[in-house]
């Protein structure tokens, strides 16, 4: 099943929840916010959009069908031309755990059904502004590539390579990663890392920084659980490695 909700769009978005009348309640009030919503009932199916179409949000049940949340999730993350797109998760179960395990997957927020129509809009417009705000913060006249410790980060094209290899990040893992290694040795405090990354989004939670940094290391580092590159600074909070560490 897919279908494409037509409307003039400030941008696409692909909504993958099995139960009809959630989806269709969530593509309706995203298309009222002026984005073109796409419908998936199968994780199957939206792994196969996901891989040949682009888009701007994805709103994703964590229990699916066939292909599970959390596996669509990575593999969007993984090999898609969506793997840099803001996704939110829905669960129906609220247990700390199942919201851990869809934020490591790649997920930037989450939601508990049953939800409000108010925050599901919020944090769609949420995720939607930090994207937009990455992009022209690094847009071609933004500052120069960030060396550090053989990683190569380049704002202008939000692309990070260590030595030949490139690493995808996600708009979050990106932002969170330059200001890192662009002040290498400076120790940010886990309520500092909140309002630089995520900014004004008051749904987050000190516990998302930690998730976020978990996810960044899996990706640069050779070893994630001995980290070389972001380190944490016991009670204090992150830094990226001193010239010296």
């Amino acid at each position: 099943m897919e279908r494409e909700r037509a409307t003039p769009a400030a941008g696409r978005a692909l909504i993958v929840e099995d139960e009809p009348r959630i989806r269709e309640l969530v593509a309706l009030h995203l298309s009222l916010e002026g984005l073109a919503c796409v419908e998936a009932g199968t994780g199957d199916e939206a792994l196969r959009l996901a891989r040949a179409e682009r888009f701007d949000l994805i709103v994703l049940d964590l229990m699916l069908p066939g292909l599970d949340g959390v596996t669509v999730c990575r593999a969007i993350r993984r090999d898609s031309p969506n793997a840099a797109t803001p996704i939110l998760m829905l669960t129906a179960r609220s247990e700390e755990s199942d919201k851990v395990i869809g934020l490591e997957s790649g997920a930037d927020d989450y939601l508990t059904k049953p939800f409000g129509v108010r925050e599901l809009v919020a944090r769609a417009r949420a995720l939607l502004r930090r994207a937009g705000a990455a992009r022209a913060a690094h847009a071609p006249d933004a500052a120069g590539i960030v060396s550090a410790a053989g990683l190569a980060i380049d704002p202008s094209r939000r692309q990070v390579r260590a030595g030949e290899r490139a690493i995808d990040l996600t708009a979050l893992e990106f932002e969170l990663l330059h200001l890192l290694a662009s002040r290498r040795g400076l120790v940010f405090s886990r309520e500092t890392l909140l309002a630089r990354v995520w900014k004004d989004d008051r749904h987050v939670t000190e516990r998302s920084v930690d998730t976020l940094v978990k996810r960044v290391r899996k990706k640069i580092e050779p070893d994630p659980e001995n980290p070389r590159y972001v380190l944490t600074v016991w009670g204090a909070g992150y830094k990226f490695a001193d010239a010296d560490d």
